[in-house]
């Protein structure tokens, strides 16, 4: 475990039984050093995208991309705004029981694209399955998952191999 780990472990708040990981990230460096501990694992791995999930994931997968050297691509939910053709998939029921549906844009990935989706947190991963899914139907190669918090079913961990994580929620104190 890394000193990152038990800060992560050690900072992160509930409220009303959430997860605060934005609060985190408003905190001095914070931010930083969680993009460095969630590109790490990734470092060797030729990333050249690095896709985030609207909303939270926006935030982190920007500054990985950074971190990595690679470009940010931004999956995107209904209702916003995302120019030009588009791959749209239904990802299954999210850990409150909603299905919706993701976007990314077609042109944003070229064919054999190296890309790494990111999260702050991943509980039955139904928006990363997707995601893969969407990087995939544009061309790119799934490098992995990356997260802050893992709290994915092992089947599904499994699917998504490789996948990297700074804490496992049960470390944390709801």
């Amino acid at each position: 475990m890394s000193a990152f780990h038990d800060e992560l472990v050690a900072q992160l708040q509930y409220f009303e039984g959430h997860s605060d990981t934005l609060g985190l990230f408003a905190e001095d460096r914070f931010l930083s050093r969680a993009a460095a501990a969630v590109a790490e694992p990734f470092r060797e791995a030729a990333v050249q995208k690095v896709a985030g999930i609207e909303a939270r994931g926006f935030v982190l997968a920007s500054c990985v991309a950074v971190e990595l050297g690679a470009g940010f691509v931004a999956i995107r939910k209904p209702g916003s705004i995302h120019p030009g053709p588009k791959v749209e998939l239904m990802a299954p029921p999210d850990w409150r029981g909603l299905e919706t549906s993701l976007r990314l844009q077609r042109h944003v990935i070229a064919t054999g694209d190296r890309v790494l989706i990111v999260d702050d947190w991943a509980e039955t991963g139904s928006k990363a399955s997707t995601a893969r899914r969407l990087v995939e139907a544009c061309g790119g190669l799934y490098a992995g998952l990356s997260l802050l918090v893992d709290q994915l079913p092992d089947a599904v961990r499994e699917e998504l191999q490789p996948v990297a994580a700074v804490a496992l929620a049960e470390e944390l104190r709801a």
